[in-house]
């Protein structure tokens, strides 16, 4: 079972220290995706508090990890295969949240979309559709 516990400890044991350090939260899983907190920091701003386009999508991309794994009751390799982002207003000095949606989840390929807002306001910050290979657990990368 995918669970809370699991998905925390899957923070520290699948994903590269880079992410790691854009200090993630998981808000909550359910089997059509997750939400994923990312914690403001300055470290991830460009200028003026603005959350730089990286981070985010580094976000989305991780969340949608996430809500695949969920959706399919644990997790295996996966590999991102498409990532388009689309930046509709900008973040600044705030948490951002990562709702990632499973819109397929096949045998051997994914889809999901990511809607990205701010702590405490439902306006999206950006939007983003990704698709993942599903890889046999004895893959390599």
């Amino acid at each position: 079972m995918f669970d809370r516990a699991t998905a925390e400890a899957m923070l520290e044991s699948v994903f590269a220290p880079w992410v790691q350090a854009l200090d993630l939260s998981i808000e909550s899983l359910d089997k059509e995706g997750a939400i994923l907190r990312m914690r403001f920091s300055e470290k991830l701003c460009r200028d003026n508090g603005v959350i730089c386009g990286q981070a985010l999508m580094s976000l989305a991309d991780t969340a949608m990890v996430f809500a695949v794994s969920s959706a399919g009751g644990a997790y295996r390799p996966m590999t991102t295969v498409d990532q388009t982002m689309h930046f509709l207003r900008p973040a600044a000095n705030a948490d951002v949240l990562a709702e990632a949606k499973v819109v397929r989840l096949g045998r051997t390929m994914a889809f999901g979309s990511v809607t990205l807002t701010t702590d405490g306001d439902a306006r999206p910050v950006a939007m983003a559709q990704l698709a993942y290979a599903l890889l046999g657990e004895t893959a390599k990368a």
